[in-house]
């Protein structure tokens, strides 16, 4: 019988952070192995669970919520997204610019279906969330990645962003707050993006699922504020700020000239058709978050789980030799840098997967985010204090062996060259 083939389309699609290295954690755990998982941005396993009163809501429409709704999602979730923009400022969000989806998951792959030709080029930030660059390929589109700058918090190089725009650039994804960095982007930096759309006449992709994960002073701005002439497509949902990635309740808001986009609407609306309409209960989860009580702050104020996570987190990761991060401004990550002179580590993913084996913890490798370099690793803040303490113990133990073996392998390849040169 021939061989099952999978699609071309697939050959340079990934996504790391579901591959190898968590079937291998899924293996060590069947076998009775106990992993501390740093992996995953999902707040559920660790105890920061959904907003009773969210829950209470979305039980309470379940009857209701058995058939179809709209395709775009039912009216008064999109009322009370459009209501929301609007009291940020955004008064040409309304109701048709709104969009609900299974989580922004798939919506960004919808938004970029309904968009790119193949071989058109989008600029995606490196490191990025990896779906944005998947779903780009998946599309047949080209994914150019940007670089942002660690040594100036993690802000996106506006010079790089420019050099690799060319006549095949149709868009560009800003990721704000980032993931994995949690960078949280000023104004003045949005501007510059909005600045170059207009001059190249591309559209501004702006995913700002974590736009309420913020510390100390960290303002978010939303990128279709500075960009009103622009076309923008602002993603965000319910997954992060009120942990419930599973419930999958996410939107995307069309703005901008509305002439430009007319066409572009038609073929979005097309698509939301022909997946019939998002998880309707989840919908009815939507207006309660939007317009009730903001619990996400409590948790990232001073004293708040997630803030006191976060800086503990960057204290013992930094406490480390070698070991340096910036201060997340936004988000559940820190995006650490293990300096290569310490630890010459070739494969990251490797490196990942024997820290998985020798210290049974979970951590994602930086390549996996389309970082350049094999010297970076993210580390998720969202464990309690106890679990991130014991975390970090067994990464500084594994880092530790790590130093001491690289130090004798160049003792021995130094007196190996001595060797040489005396016999010579």
């Amino acid at each position: 019988m021939p061989q099952m083939q999978h699609s071309s389309k697939l050959r340079d699609v990934r996504y790391e952070l579901r591959g190898p290295i968590l079937q291998a954690a899924k293996k060590m755990e069947a076998q009775g192995h106990r992993i501390l998982r740093m992996n995953l941005g999902d707040p559920a396993p660790f105890g920061l669970e959904a907003p009773e009163s969210i829950v209470v809501d979305m039980i309470h429409h379940l009857r209701g919520s058995q058939g179809y709704s709209d395709s775009k999602g039912i009216f008064s979730a999109r009322t009370a997204i459009s209501q929301y923009y609007q009291t940020k400022g955004l008064m040409q969000i309304g109701v048709e610019d709104i969009f609900i989806g299974n989580g922004v998951s798939e919506l960004i792959s919808m938004t970029l279906q309904a968009f790119l030709e193949n071989d058109d080029e989008v600029l995606i930030p490196a490191p990025d969330y990896p779906l944005w660059t998947a779903a780009v390929t998946l599309t047949g589109g080209r994914a150019v990645h940007y670089l942002c700058d660690e040594a100036n918090q993690w802000w996106p190089d506006m010079a790089d962003v420019e050099a690799k725009i060319t006549d095949r650039t149709k868009g560009i994804v800003i990721i704000n707050p980032n993931n994995p960095t949690g960078a949280v982007y000023p104004r003045h930096i949005l501007q510059r993006f909005a600045d170059l759309a207009r001059k190249h006449d591309l559209v501004l992709f702006s995913d700002e699922i974590y736009e309420k994960i913020r510390y100390e002073d960290a303002v978010h701005v939303h990128t279709a504020s500075v960009a009103t002439d622009v076309c923008t497509l602002t993603f965000s949902g319910l997954s992060k700020a009120y942990r419930m990635p599973g419930y999958r309740s996410g939107w995307v808001a069309l703005s901008g000239p509305r002439a430009a986009m007319s066409e572009y609407r038609e073929a979005l609306e097309l698509l939301a058709s022909l997946r019939l309409c998002p998880n309707v209960p989840a919908q009815h989860a939507i207006q309660t978050s939007l317009g009730g009580y903001q619990t996400i702050d409590d948790l990232v104020a001073p004293g708040g789980r997630l803030r006191q996570q976060r800086d503990r987190a960057h204290e013992l990761l930094t406490a480390i030799p070698g070991v340096s991060a910036v201060p997340a401004a936004g988000a559940m990550y820190l995006f650490a840098r293990l300096d290569p002179q310490l630890y010459p580590i070739e494969n990251d993913e490797q490196f990942v997967i024997d820290l998985l084996q020798e210290q049974k913890i979970l951590i994602s490798h930086g390549t996996a985010f389309n970082w350049p370099t094999t010297d970076h690793f993210r580390f998720v803040i969202l464990p309690a204090v106890a679990d991130i303490e014991e975390a970090v113990r067994r990464i500084s133990a594994f880092l530790g062996a790590y130093r001491r073996s690289s130090a004798a392998r160049a003792i021995r390849l130094s007196g190996t060259s001595r060797s040489s040169t005396t016999a010579v």
